[in-house]
């Protein structure tokens, strides 16, 4: 197994691709704690990890919330005795009118601020609370999860995309700081996905139509299918394993081809 008695951190472990890299990190032999505010859909997920033989721990986090996330840490920490790695997975995109949302003129600055905060200060408040301990221990491997909207936006979403391109500017500079600790951070540029991120998009929509849209969708990925949360979860368990020992600073796009290059004359 690639991650034998390990111990990580998964935010936004509930669902999606965050219960796709929880359950791949259990079958590799790593305990796992989820982060999460779901708590209903986060213990569907401890009890797959369970199930492959493994410990975990759910904790409710806003990882907006310095206290919260120190609360966390400290709960891993005193059940586990350590941690080796963190997934900064948790994010989300506004819920108001995408009219409004997709016009940077038109965002309201308290939507603005809430979106970076859930897309990049939580990921700034686990990595600082993390990062101590995984000093002592010589020993870290932390991924964030950006998006393939951070370097090429498929629609407007100013504030969403702004806040996954400074989660790239972040592991830039936390792999420069970090390496001479042995402590690794790379993050993954995820294509489409298929989780529950869309769903807002088919609250009013049938199967049917739900279907048509993913089809479409897959149309324009080279792979001609849309990804599934292993996708994601293979990607992470490769900058979380010793198979990518020599790796940091590295954004990983898992996005089936896209964007497609223009062609080099």
């Amino acid at each position: 197994m690639l991650l034998t008695d390990k111990v990580a951190i998964v935010t936004g472990g509930a669902k999606g691709m965050g219960r796709g890299i929880a359950i791949k990190f259990a079958e590799e032999g790593c305990h796992v704690a989820i982060a999460d505010i779901d708590l209903k859909e986060a213990n569907v997920t401890l009890d797959e990890v369970i199930k492959k033989g493994r410990e975990g721990l759910v904790i409710s986090c806003d990882i907006t919330d310095s206290n919260r996330v120190c609360d966390m840490v400290n709960a891993v920490i005193s059940k586990f005795g350590k941690v080796d790695i963190l997934v900064n997975n948790a994010g989300g995109v506004a819920e108001t009118d995408p009219a409004v949302s997709n016009s940077l003129a038109n965002i309201p600055e308290k939507e603005w601020d809430k979106v970076l905060a859930i897309n990049l200060k939580g990921a700034f408040l686990f990595s600082k609370e993390v990062i101590p301990h995984m000093k002592e221990q010589k020993f870290g491997r932390i991924i964030n999860i950006s998006s393939l909207g951070a370097v090429h936006p498929p629609a407007v979403h100013p504030h969403y995309h702004a806040a996954k391109a400074g989660l790239l500017g972040m592991t830039y500079d936390m792999a420069r700081e970090l390496g001479p600790f042995n402590i690794r951070v790379n993050a993954i540029l995820p294509g489409p996905i298929r989780t529950p991120f869309y769903d807002p998009l088919f609250e009013s929509k049938t199967e049917e139509e739900r279907e048509a849209f993913f089809a479409e969708l897959a149309k324009i990925v080279p792979l001609q299918r849309m990804g599934e949360p292993e996708d994601i979860a293979g990607a992470v368990l490769f900058l979380a394993s010793e198979l990518s020992a020599y790796v940091t600073g590295a954004v990983l796009p898992v996005t089936g081809g896209l964007p497609l290059q223009p062609a080099q004359h």
